[in-house]
């Protein structure tokens, strides 16, 4: 069922339904180890694996993770080749351990501009997962925020073309229906490692309330006592949604 941005989000003191994460730092981790930046790549899919326990144990109920952007094919093309054979391995060995887990995966991105094999990688294993429902993954490859606002109106456009829409019924929930992952809570908590502060044309539209938590830690050491803090941080915030403190504190004695 599709939501509003500010609708059915976690409130103060509780887990995140929705958490995402900007997987940074896997370069700059094996630089200091004076390895390959592809080694740092391969090291961070034990973080995924900690990321995804954690959430499954504490209740999560989506996690998206950005693990290749629209603007990563500038990279280098061996860096590019390299993690095209890690997306593929990811596919073919981590998506039974999933299944087993009763974990949906859902890939969010232009999936056109990836090789056949990848294709049809994504597609066995949304096929696969679908039915699964104690939690959901979302990896979010060749993905854009600019692109899936762009989309979204491409398809709205096309709707309103057709007859299907009215101009003057446009608003921000009918909108929120042709972005990705509409059917799924918006992001309560953004997460970016590495120590970099900026979102980087991630999920611009679902992202407009949630909380951002900046962690100096590489993507490969982000593991479950890194996450944990994040999401204690996320617990202590109080969360207004533009409402006043006051409108807050009613509310609560009315419940």
């Amino acid at each position: 069922m599709s939501t509003s941005i500010d609708e059915g989000q976690a409130a103060q003191g509780q887990v995140p339904r929705h958490v995402a994460i900007i997987m940074d730092g896997n370069n700059r981790w094996a630089k200091k180890r004076f390895i390959p930046g592809v080694a740092g790549h391969k090291a961070g899919v034990d973080a995924v694996r900690a990321v995804v326990e954690v959430s499954a144990r504490e209740g999560v109920e989506v996690l998206t993770l950005f693990a290749f952007s629209s603007e990563n094919w500038r990279r280098p093309e061996n860096e590019v080749f390299a993690l095209m054979q890690l997306f593929v391995m990811a596919l073919q060995r981590e998506v039974k351990k999933l299944h087993r887990n009763n974990i949906r995966l859902v890939v969010m991105g232009d999936i056109q501009g990836f090789n056949d094999q990848i294709r049809s990688l994504i597609a066995e294993a949304e096929d696969l997962t679908r039915n699964n429902d104690a939690m959901t993954l979302v990896v979010a490859a060749n993905y854009g925020g600019q692109w899936d606002i762009a989309q979204a109106a491409r398809r709205l456009a096309e709707d309103v073309q057709a007859g299907k829409v009215n101009p003057a019924d446009i608003n921000e929930q009918v909108f929120h229906r042709y972005t990705w992952l509409n059917e799924f809570p918006a992001p309560d908590l953004l997460i970016r490692t590495g120590g970099e502060e900026r979102i980087s044309n991630f999920m611009l539209w679902q992202t407009a309330y949630s909380e951002f938590y900046f962690s100096n830690a590489f993507w490969p050491d982000f593991k479950e006592q890194e996450y944990k803090k994040a999401l204690a941080t996320f617990a202590a915030r109080t969360r207004r949604f533009g409402r006043t403190d006051d409108q807050l504190k009613d509310a609560k004695q009315g419940d």
